[in-house]
């Protein structure tokens, strides 16, 4: 009796599932062999008509999926792909700003473990490059992010109260410690690992919610979710842990292992990120 969840940012979908060749069928070759019942995804970056087309293999295969796209075209975008019957489903967390953009979906489920909220969040990056005062594109960019993670931060906190197993995963696109970053010294000053969202990231551990795989490996450098598509970053696994699972109290007890599965090479990988997944018993 027991639930194994995988979230993961798919860069995507279509690009994703992309067959390269008989033996590799990109999502569809993970899926088929990860053994897990739900899968949160982000970054689908399509409409749901065409999510569904390049998921037509998992769906005939009986997976089911609830989306949220966002009204920009090609951008963001969040699923929740079960094994197990969906329930309802809830777009958004109550935010005018934010609701539409494609960044937050929850559906209830009937799972082993009993009634469960698994959530898939796609939160923003707020900019590529450190904020300085002279580049009013990347302050309004990293605004924007602030602007979420108060709104969302708030959300979170009631969600946390629900009387039933929650699990909030995706692409937090922040890095809560050093241990997170290979080149934490060179990032700290840039978005992903400022202060204000590594304490914000604390905020939410110490208000109900725990970081399964910080719990389950607490001494491990990362394991890291995310590398650069550039240069040697994926072969020196000189990456970032930004891709998690946050559990309330009720489930974060039932979590037993917690692995990234991360690609036998470059050549093999399907997206920048790779899924993390948690089994819980």
């Amino acid at each position: 009796m027991s639930l194994t969840v995988s979230t993961v940012n798919v860069n995507g979908i279509r690009a994703a599932v992309k067959h390269r060749s008989a033996a590799n069928r990109g999502f569809h070759s993970w899926l088929d062999g990860a053994g897990v019942d739900i899968v949160l995804l982000q970054e689908i970056r399509a409409s749901e008509d065409l999510a569904r087309e390049a998921l037509a293999p998992a769906l005939d295969d009986g997976w089911q999926l609830a989306m949220s796209p966002s009204v920009v075209k090609g951008h963001a975008g969040v699923g929740v792909l079960s094994r197990l019957p969906l329930g309802a489903a809830r777009t958004g967390f109550g935010s005018a700003e934010f609701d539409a953009t494609g960044r937050y979906l929850e559906v209830d489920l009937d799972t082993p473990l009993g009634p469960t909220t698994a959530a898939s969040l796609y939160l923003p990056k707020g900019a590529a490059a450190p904020v300085a005062d002279t580049e009013p594109k990347l302050r309004e960019k990293y605004a924007e992010k602030v602007r979420f993670l108060d709104e969302f931060g708030a959300y979170l906190t009631r969600l946390a109260r629900r009387r039933r197993h929650v699990v909030v995963g995706g692409d937090w696109n922040i890095a809560h410690a050093e241990a997170d970053i290979k080149n934490w010294k060179g990032n700290l000053k840039n978005p992903g690992f400022l202060p204000h969202e590594r304490s914000w990231v604390g905020e939410r551990l110490a208000g109900g919610w725990s970081d399964v795989m910080r719990d389950l490996a607490p001494d491990e450098a990362g394991p890291y979710s995310w590398w650069s598509w550039r240069g040697k970053a994926f072969d020196n696994d000189s990456g970032w842990r930004i891709d998690y699972q946050l559990a309330n109290r009720s489930l974060a007890a039932r979590a037993v292992k917690a692995t990234v599965d991360r690609a036998a090479a470059y050549d093999l990988r399907w997206s920048d990120h790779a899924p993390v997944t948690v089994i819980y018993d």
